[in-house]
């Protein structure tokens, strides 16, 4: 058995950003966090009231966030990612949906995590709930965290769990958003997770399981 899940969104409401801002507070300046929180909040409400896409936003600042690592190398990354997670991802788990995954790992499954999270990021997660990872590459050049190639997200995000694992679908799948629609096409049993209105929608009328409400930003 084969069960797959996004991560954000749908085994947490934390970001990536946040946490990466908070290590950045405790770990290399407090002048700097500051400023970093400053210098996203003009987008930030522009993405809050809808001006532009909040999760194409979302994604983006992830991305940024990533150069708020100065002199970057394994060991700082680590810790950094480590941090984020701890303080952040994990702390605002979705503790109904992460349940279900343990679960399904308990009973045999094979458990993943697919992301366009960078897999640093993604991976002190996975290992709280013993779940592998499909997540966007990275690498240390000159000093800087930066991604490889485009973003593990849409249709790249399934193509990539099934090419890897060598299927052509998967048992189970579990999405918060429109854009893990490719993912949740190709599972058995699709699951929206608190999903956002667009797939609120086609799960509906597709029958698909729905857990928990849609979100207000």
């Amino acid at each position: 058995m084969i069960v797959v899940s996004d991560l954000m969104g749908t085994l947490t409401t934390g970001s990536p950003f946040l946490g990466l801002v908070d290590w950045v507070k405790h770990n290399q300046s407090k002048l700097q966090a500051r400023l970093h929180i400053t210098a996203v909040m003009p987008s930030y409400l522009l993405a809050k009231s809808g001006l532009i896409d909040w999760q194409k936003w979302g994604q983006k600042l992830m991305i940024d966030s990533l150069g708020y690592i100065k002199d970057a190398n394994e060991e700082k990354v680590r810790h950094a990612c480590e941090w984020a997670v701890e303080q952040d991802l994990w702390k605002n788990r979705r503790e109904d949906v992460v349940a279900r995954l343990i679960n399904h790992r308990e009973e045999g499954a094979q458990t993943y995590i697919a992301s366009s999270v960078v897999e640093p990021l993604i991976e002190p997660f996975a290992k709280r709930i013993g779940a592998q990872v499909f997540g966007t590459p990275t690498e240390i050049v000159n000093g800087k965290l930066k991604t490889i190639g485009g973003l593990v997200a849409n249709e790249k995000k399934i193509e990539k769990v099934l090419s890897r694992l060598s299927v052509d679908r998967v048992d189970v799948a579990y999405g918060d958003t429109w854009m893990d629609i490719p993912l949740l096409e190709h599972a058995e049993h699709p699951v929206a997770v608190y999903p956002d209105a667009k797939l609120k929608a086609i799960a509906t009328e597709r029958g698909w399981e729905i857990i928990g409400d849609t979100p207000k930003l």
